[in-house]
């Protein structure tokens, strides 16, 4: 039969075990706060670590994130037009596509960077916020807007960004929730931090409109604005930049639908431009920055084109500055025009 172990046995195995137990209630610990670590961490920015956020975002995908990002529905959220009110994503905050533009004379004019900087603090949105943008989706021309505050967000420093592929109109479509339950978002203290890289100023723009070689100027309206036939109402004439090339935005969007294709369709889309070279920047304009922010969104964000930049103002700001243009009907084919689409607007 086994001895019981002496008292001198004792006293050895007994720290022993004791330190143990310590050690292994040590690694416990640090395994849980690792765990609450990496959880805090995924809950801030979900998506991002693992590239799998943006720029372009399916409902499914969008699922998945919720709701661990932050939602901006763009669509109107009064009145008779009040999307947002009659159904949205749950959790997405309001943040109407008329709050980021300028004045109705023009539209596309930068808002004072004070402005800018209340509204995203608003939203509870800083630098590192992971930020998805939502339309109605129903149109090529509807993609202007999450495009267009998209790249306003950009511009202002927020790095996380995505828009929903298709807008609410795909959402509901794949029968995903919705809800009429305002959302409210605890103010951020965002500062800006600007990327210059992507603006192009009016000066800038006069700069390569001087030399041809300077920069590829891309007309993002339907063929009838770039050739003078009709204007935009707050532009003070029609016409172009002088030496710009026109690309109409509904271009990407094959059979009229609110939502870009995959990036192998837009690839042999964008074959039908001039072969990009990375010296020469391409500025991409249209009446007020809308159709243009989506040829900037899709060649600088989805086909990671080099140095694209967008002309906020566009052609409302260049021929109220009373800049060279090209394509400019004379004065009595002007007043026809106007006359024409005074009639039709009856």
């Amino acid at each position: 039969m086994t001895s019981d172990p002496s008292p001198r046995h004792l006293s050895a195995s007994r720290p022993s075990a004791a330190w143990a137990r310590i050690r292994r209630g040590c690694l416990l610990a640090w395994a849980l706060a690792a765990w609450a670590l990496s959880q805090s961490v995924g809950a801030a920015q979900p998506g991002v670590q693992g590239g799998a956020f943006g720029p372009l975002l399916t409902p499914a995908a969008l699922l998945a994130q919720l709701p661990g990002v932050r939602v901006v529905d763009l669509r109107e959220a009064e009145g008779a037009d009040a999307s947002y009110a009659a159904g949205h994503i749950p959790g997405a905050v309001s943040a109407p596509y008329a709050a980021w533009r300028g004045p109705a004379d023009n539209p596309g004019e930068l808002l004072p960077v004070a402005r800018y900087v209340a509204l995203v603090r608003s939203l509870g949105v800083d630098a590192q916020t992971p930020v998805v943008l939502v339309a109605d989706g129903g149109d090529p021309s509807d993609f202007g807007a999450p495009a267009r505050v998209y790249w306003t967000l950009k511009w202002l420093g927020v790095q996380h960004l995505a828009i929903l592929n298709g807008g609410m109109a795909a959402w509901t479509r794949a029968g995903l929730p919705v809800t009429r339950q305002a959302a409210r978002a605890r103010p951020s203290r965002f500062t800006p931090r600007f990327d210059a890289a992507i603006l192009a100023t009016r000066a800038a723009v006069s700069r390569d409109v001087q030399d041809p070689r300077a920069a590829l100027l891309l007309d993002a309206r339907p063929r009838a604005f770039y050739l003078g036939r009709v204007k935009a109402p707050a532009a003070a004439k029609p016409g172009t930049l002088p030496g710009a090339l026109d690309f109409d935005n509904a271009r990407w969007f094959p059979g009229d639908s609110g939502a870009l294709p995959d990036a192998a369709v837009l690839q042999r889309v964008a074959q039908g431009l001039p072969p990009m070279d990375p010296k020469r920047p391409v500025v991409s304009f249209c009446n007020t920055g809308h159709w243009a922010a989506t040829n900037w969104f899709v060649l600088s964000e989805v086909l990671h084109r080099p140095d694209v930049k967008l002309y906020p103002g566009s052609m409302v700001d260049w021929s109220r500055a009373g800049e060279p243009m090209a394509h400019v009907p004379g004065r009595f084919e002007q007043l026809w025009t106007q006359l024409k689409q005074a009639w039709q607007g009856l």
